[in-house]
């Protein structure tokens, strides 16, 4: 027990720092998710337009709700501009493997427009974490 109370010690702001960017990045997901999937079920857009229409949405909503919750106080290296410079281009990545979602599920296997959806909640914030907090928001 002295173990996990030394542990937790020495690792709680990162606990919790991950704790809040799974909140703040399921629902920056969720509403890119949401509007991807109204636009490309509901409104009939090419499913990698309606994509990047989420995607321009998930910046803006992600780069406030990040800056402001998930990563405060974790450092203001190079301020407002560098740092959402930065986002931008870890949001790109993020936009990229959505894509790959989107064209895989999708284009090339012929599944519903939700399908991709499990990898963008799931699988893209996980990967995008390091990057934003070693280097967007260190």
């Amino acid at each position: 027990m002295n173990f996990l109370t030394r542990l937790y010690r020495d690792h709680a702001p990162l606990f919790w720092q991950i704790v809040r960017y799974g909140l703040t990045g399921l629902f920056v997901t969720a509403c890119q998710a949401a509007i991807y999937w109204c636009l490309a079920a509901l409104a009939g857009l090419h499913p990698q337009l309606a994509n990047f229409i989420g995607y321009l949405a998930a910046v803006g909503i992600g780069y406030v709700s990040h800056n402001a919750f998930t990563f405060r106080g974790h450092g203001a290296a190079g301020g407002h501009a560098a740092r959402g410079t930065k986002f931008v281009i870890v949001s790109l990545v993020s936009y990229a493997i959505n894509a790959l979602w989107v064209y895989l599920c999708v284009t090339h296997m012929g599944w519903p427009e939700w399908s991709p959806i499990p990898g963008m909640l799931f699988v893209t914030p996980l990967l995008v974490f390091g990057l934003n907090r070693q280097w967007v928001f260190r």
